[in-house]
């Protein structure tokens, strides 16, 4: 008959061998989980420069790759197109709102949100959240989705776009209406 001490050492064996097990499993997860998100952060920067290279041309029909063409001026002279047309601002740009300001100083995620929250105060429907903004623009509804909207929306808000009647819900600010004038 074995003894309790040899049974508790066959045991502690047992269960040594299976957290040896675990471990490489465990390590084995996690070198494939670098892997991927190293893939995945690829095809994020893939799909931001096909975005960019997409973005709709500016009012001049100029899109990316313009800067430094030459434009007949009025007096019939070649003149400098401007370096940085609307298209090629910096996503994140988003000027100080102020009267007659066009939506097209905003980059077309940011026209995206006012529109939505234009039409929603236009029927009376009050201000929206972020989650509701990503459920109607057909996003997955996840936290990352979520917040990248909540901090655009915050962007409009401090740069007078959008109001936050209160925490987290967002409309127009009073003022800035359609997309042709923004007044």
């Amino acid at each position: 008959m074995p003894s309790v001490v040899g049974l508790l050492e066959q045991r502690e064996f047992v269960a040594r061998r299976r957290v040896d097990e675990l471990r490489e499993e465990a390590d084995r997860v996690q070198a494939e989980l670098a892997v991927a998100e190293r893939d995945w952060k690829e095809w994020v920067i893939a799909r931001s420069r096909v975005g960019e290279v997409l973005a709709p041309l500016d009012e001049t029909g100029h899109g990316h790759g313009q800067a430094g063409r030459t434009a007949p001026a009025a007096d019939g002279q070649a003149g400098e197109v401007s370096p940085t047309p609307e298209a090629a601002k910096t996503k994140s740009q988003v000027p100080v709102w102020r009267d007659g300001l066009a939506w097209s100083a905003l980059s077309v995620d940011y026209q995206r949100i006012l529109t939505a929250l234009a039409d929603r105060s236009r029927l009376g429907q009050g201000p929206m959240t972020c989650q509701e903004m990503a459920a109607s623009f057909g996003m997955d509804v996840v936290p990352a989705r979520v917040e990248a909207l909540r901090s655009k929306a915050k962007r409009l808000v401090a740069r007078g776009w959008l109001a936050e009647p209160a925490p987290g819900r967002f409309t127009p600010a009073r003022g800035v209406s359609g997309p042709g004038g923004g007044s």
